[in-house]
């Protein structure tokens, strides 16, 4: 029997990998001879570099500047194929992301994706001719601005000065000077990962939607959502193009400048996610499936990486069965997505603060015992 591992990760507990580890103990306990199949799964958004390095892609490590200017490590990942393409993959949480910051009104303000540009310029460097882009995570609202800031864009006032980094101030961003543009952002493919459909700004922008999350107040968000509408004027203006797009809002609107300076193309998150790591290859060869995520809830139903992996098994005829921190679905959701045994921590653990803390034994358990009762 072959049994294809494939959970994405347990949110503040386990990544994919070790996930992936403890449901393979879990799962050979009951079935020794099996081979175990372990493959971290992700939808574009965090988790994405992991999947990556454990698809076979070099990681690498660049000290940039973090989302409220102190300078941190960030990691990023590439793979050169057979035809000599080089595939870049870079995620917006490990330059820019929430964990890097405080969130409070005024950092949301402050909060650029400087970080991100220099691990582009990376990659372009290192020859990518091709740059995945996973957004989520993150700890800005400037519309991407601070990332083409790092590959020579300039944001002007009306007065010709270079407005400051991050959000708050791209309502008063007159003009850009792109006369230092990095040239190569016409000649590299773009891939970014999305799995929201929100605009870059309005009541379902990046700033209404997602600022609070990143510290923002009621004012905060007024003013962040002005900028961002500000900013695909400007950009609109510059490029002709309209940036105000379903899924332009994701990451803090880091979509939009690539869309407007660049080929970029959105692509739902773990269909690009899968092709990138060769999953279907994987499902090819697999008997069981078995899958998993931290809370497994309504959210996980509209795309997100086990149930767009338990759909993709149901079509093969592959049974699937799903462990998890906490399932919050039915099981005739489940049912549906041709899940036919599911478990989850909780029931285990007696508490959150136990689940967390045991999350890698639990869930070994946990596996072992959904595997007899299956």
């Amino acid at each position: 029997m072959r049994i294809l591992i494939a959970p994405d990760k347990f949110k503040g507990s386990l990544t994919a990998a070790e996930a992936a580890s403890a449901i393979a103990e879990g799962a050979l306990r009951v079935y020794p001879d099996a081979e175990a199949i372990q493959f971290p799964v992700a939808d574009g958004g965090e988790g994405t570099l992991e999947a990556a390095v454990a698809a076979g892609y070099e990681e690498r490590l660049n000290a940039v500047v973090g989302p409220i200017l102190a300078p941190i490590g960030a990691a990023w990942a590439i793979r050169k194929d057979a035809f000599g393409g080089v595939t870049a993959v870079i995620e917006t949480a490990q330059a820019s992301g929430l964990a890097h910051m405080e969130p409070t009104p005024a950092n949301a303000l402050r909060a650029h994706s400087y970080g991100c540009g220099q691990l582009i310029a990376a990659a372009l460097d290192a020859g990518a001719t091709e740059i995945v882009l996973g957004v989520g995570g993150s700890a800005m609202s400037d519309g991407g601005s601070g990332a083409l800031r790092a590959l020579g864009l300039k944001p002007l006032d009306a007065a010709g000065n270079v407005v400051p980094l991050g959000g708050g101030s791209l309502a008063d961003v007159a003009s850009v000077d792109i006369s230092g543009l990095d040239p190569r952002l016409s000649a590299v493919k773009f891939r970014i990962a999305v799995d929201v459909q929100n605009p870059l700004y309005g009541s379902d922008g990046a700033a209404h939607v997602f600022g609070p999350q990143k510290g923002a107040d009621a004012d905060a968000v007024e003013l962040l959502d002005a900028g961002l509408r500000n900013w695909a004027s400007v950009l609109r203006e510059s490029t002709g193009r309209d940036v105000n797009v379903p899924g332009a809002g994701a990451a803090g609107g880091f979509p939009a400048s690539f869309l407007a300076f660049s080929t970029a193309a959105l692509e739902g998150g773990f269909e690009l996610v899968a092709g990138l790591t060769g999953l279907a290859a994987k499902l090819a060869v697999a008997d069981l499936v078995i899958t998993g995520e931290g809370s497994m809830d309504s959210q996980s139903l509209t795309g997100k990486a086990p149930i767009a992996l338990a759909d993709a098994a149901q079509a093969r005829g592959i049974p699937v069965i799903v462990v998890a921190g906490r399932i919050l679905v039915t099981p005739e959701d489940l049912a549906r997505h041709g899940v036919v045994a599911a478990a989850q921590l909780l029931d285990v653990a007696g508490s959150p603060q136990d689940a967390v803390a045991n999350a890698a034994k639990y869930l070994t358990w946990v596996t072992s015992q959904v595997l007899e009762g299956a």
